[in-house]
Parts: C-alpha cells; sequence; structure tokens
C-alpha cells in the first residue's frame, strides 16, 4: 500500500505542480494578452494617423490639381498671346507712319485689322495698358528714357514706345515708356 499511497502522492504533487503551472500560465498569459492587446492598439493608433495623414495629402493634392487646372485655363493661351502682340505692334506703327492723303484705302484696311486684332484679343481677357499720362509704375511700365520737362508732374510717363498688356490680372508685357522728371 505504501507504493500505491506513494503514486497517489506523486499524482496529487504532480496535480499541485500542475495547477501552480496552470495558475502561473493564466497570469502569465493574461499579461502576455494584455501587452498583445497594447500593440495592437498601438498599431491601430499608428494605422488611423496614417490614415489621416493620407487622406490629408490627398486632399491637399486635390486642391492643387484644381489650382493648377484653373490656372491653365486662365493663362494657358499666354504663349500665342505673346506671339499675336508684335503684330499689333507693327500695324500701330504702319498706322502712325501712313497719311490719310497717300494711301486711304491702305491705311483704312490696316486700321480694321488692328481694330479686329484688338477685339478677339479682348475675347480672351487681353487688355491695354493706358501709360501716356499716367503715373510711372514700374510693375506695369519699363522705363526707356527720362526727360525733363515743367509740361508734366515729375515721374508721370509722357510718351510710349510700345504698348504693355495685361491678360486678366496678369501683367503681360510692360509698356516701354518715357518718363518725365523735373528740370533742374
Amino acid at each position: 500500500m505504501k507504493h500505491k499511497d506513494m503514486v497517489e502522492n506523486e499524482e496529487t504533487e504532480e496535480g499541485v505542480g500542475e495547477e501552480n503551472a496552470q495558475n502561473s500560465t493564466p497570469s502569465e498569459a493574461g499579461s502576455t494578452l494584455e501587452e498583445q492587446l497594447a500593440a495592437k492598439e498601438k498599431e491601430a493608433r499608428e494605422n488611423w494617423d496614417r490614415f489621416l495623414r493620407e487622406r490629408a495629402d490627398l486632399e491637399n493634392y486635390r486642391k492643387r490639381v484644381g489650382r493648377e487646372k484653373e490656372e491653365l485655363l486662365n493663362y494657358g493661351n499666354k504663349s500665342l498671346l505673346e506671339e499675336i502682340l508684335p503684330i499689333i505692334d507693327n500695324l500701330e506703327r504702319a498706322l502712325a507712319h501712313g497719311s490719310e492723303d497717300d494711301l486711304g484705302a491702305v491705311i483704312e484696311g490696316v486700321r480694321m485689322t488692328h481694330t479686329m486684332l484688338l477685339t478677339a484679343l479682348k475675347k480672351f481677357n487681353v487688355t491695354p495698358i493706358e501709360a501716356v499720362g499716367a503715373p510711372f509704375d514700374s510693375a506695369f511700365h519699363q522705363a526707356m528714357a527720362q526727360v525733363p520737362t515743367d509740361e508734366h508732374e515729375p515721374n508721370t510717363v509722357v510718351e510710349e514706345y510700345q504698348r504693355g498688356y495685361m491678360l486678366k490680372d496678369r501683367l503681360l508685357r510692360p509698356s516701354m515708356v518715357t518718363v518725365a522728371t523735373p528740370v533742374k
């Protein structure tokens, strides 16, 4: 019987040992589960933050593309218009040097062409800058010369060599002008 009691005792001790192992395992398992849960919560927060950043980046991209599209629509024909401006310059020079007596029909034709070009440019929101008599503004005028005079206020545009143009609210080309200075 002793042997049987010993075996039962060993089994009981093993059972107690197993219980202790099972008791320690749940606490260890509990802390491991808590650690895993904390790690997953951290990963979820990081994923949420990444999602929010990506969404903000996408929204910023959409806004930027919208602005670029609007810019292209408003100012995309700038290079074409810059090519047309020298034609207008030459027509204006021809009108300035022609006389009504000599070539009335030619001058009338050039005048009509000039008017048609200016009308076409207006359709594309291109407008001439009125410079003569206006105060000099380096944002819209390019000073080619200065003339001392008492007839005009100092820093006033007195002559225009080449007309400047605006495309909507943006300068397409500055006016080339002569500016009045005080007589010394």
